[in-house]
């Protein structure tokens, strides 16, 4: 008996090597799919009007109220510190270290909607680079005072948010200080 291979399987193309290329192929394909879809994603944020690292910034969390009563929402209390945009009522909900907040969406300098920075955790107006710490308080920027804040209460129901009562830090320091709701 000879040892070497026999005519056949010598002959025989080799079934890995046959398909060797396929996996680069696809792999390949895969990722112009995923560059082409990424471009069209930022592509599509850029015409609406947000640059891809601001969509980035946007907050984790959307909410609406479980209630309304003429100019008061009622808005669960958020479950962690952070910060939940009601946009139909232009309102930001924060929980932030034992205390909750309700901003309006709107910078104080020039009236654009604030962006939720979750890694840095703090606001910024995408306008002019304005930044406020999670209970509005002013850090740094072109606005002159922190972000207004609405009228609160606690309610067994949650927190409610009065949409006539705004206070502004500079015109209201101690109605704007007391615009929280300690938990």
């Amino acid at each position: 008996m000879s040892s070497s291979p026999s005519k056949s399987a010598a002959n025989a193309p080799d079934a890995c090597t046959a398909c060797d290329a396929a996996p680069d192929a696809i792999g390949a394909d895969r990722r112009a799919f995923l560059r082409h879809a990424a471009a069209a994603a930022g592509a599509a944020l850029v015409a609406l009007g947000t640059s891809p690292l601001e969509a980035f910034a946007l907050p984790l969390a959307f909410t609406s109220p479980v209630r309304r009563d003429g100019e008061t929402r009622t808005y669960p209390v958020p479950a962690a510190d952070g910060a939940e945009i009601d946009r139909d009522n232009e309102v930001i909900v924060v929980r932030w270290q034992g205390a909750v907040y309700a901003f309006n969406l709107a910078c104080p300098h020039q009236n654009t909607a604030l962006r939720w920075l979750a890694a840095d955790r703090r606001f910024q107006c995408p306008k002019h680079k304005s930044k406020y710490q999670p209970d509005g308080t002013f850090i740094e920027g072109r606005a002159t005072r922190g972000m207004d804040r609405f009228a609160v209460r606690r309610d067994p129901g949650g927190v409610l948010v009065d949409l006539s009562t705004l206070h502004k830090q500079d015109a209201d320091p101690q109605g704007w200080a007391a615009a929280a709701v300690r938990l």
